[in-house]
């Protein structure tokens, strides 16, 4: 038995506001459709929304509860993906792109990089694995199926990412002729970089709560 429609109702309209305030998978895809355009952009987005229902299996399983209750399983999985983190930020501020993406050679699987690269971000943050296992409960109500209704959730929370990022890729489409300027596509590398370290250093400092 599925959660009823109201309880679905509402944590869509959570999920929907949660989705849409910046943060880093906001930075991810803006930065990729960007500077290598929609098709890269929105396999990012893919990643990331398989992340989230990969983190909604994770809870509905009950292994989230080890994530939430280890201080060890936490920390380890903090440390790896602030690294990952620091990976991706310091080579954008290392090598920032010089042209838009559109104008460089195709690699032919070159797209399927940025799916890992959207995924293993959001996997590697335990804060959305902590997210999960916390908020999720709120909206399974008594004599429901918990993994079902998980599922059917974290589905829910994967879908509205999509929309928001498919808007996010249209967005940056009327004002593509400027970010083909090399020197805007520098600096989109550089901001982007910036966030993603100050990011992993967020992960570092935080606790949980």
């Amino acid at each position: 038995m599925l959660p009823p429609t109201e309880y679905l109702l509402a944590f869509s309209i959570a999920a929907l506001l949660l989705t849409i305030t910046p943060g880093l998978d906001t930075a991810l895809v803006l930065r990729t459709a960007a500077v290598e355009g929609g098709r890269r952009a929105l396999q990012a987005g893919l990643g990331i929304a398989a992340g989230c229902l990969g983190w909604g299996l994770i809870a509905a399983a009950g292994l989230g509860a080890l994530l939430a209750a280890s201080e060890a399983a936490y920390n380890v999985l903090r440390w790896i993906g602030a690294l990952y983190l620091f990976y991706l930020g310091f080579k954008l501020l290392r090598a920032p792109a010089r042209e838009f993406a559109s104008d460089l050679p195709r690699q032919g699987d070159s797209s399927q990089g940025w799916f890992w690269r959207g995924f293993l971000t959001n996997m590697l943050n335990p804060k959305v694995g902590v997210f999960y296992v916390s908020f999720l409960p709120q909206f399974i109500p008594l004599g429901t199926n918990v993994f079902a209704s998980s599922t059917v959730l974290a589905l829910i929370h994967a879908v509205l990412g999509i929309g928001w990022f498919v808007a996010l890729i249209l967005a940056t489409r009327p004002i593509s002729r400027v970010l083909r300027r090399p020197t805007v596509t520098q600096w989109l590398d550089r901001i982007t970089g910036l966030v993603f370290v100050g990011f992993g250093v967020r992960l570092l400092a935080s606790h949980r709560h």
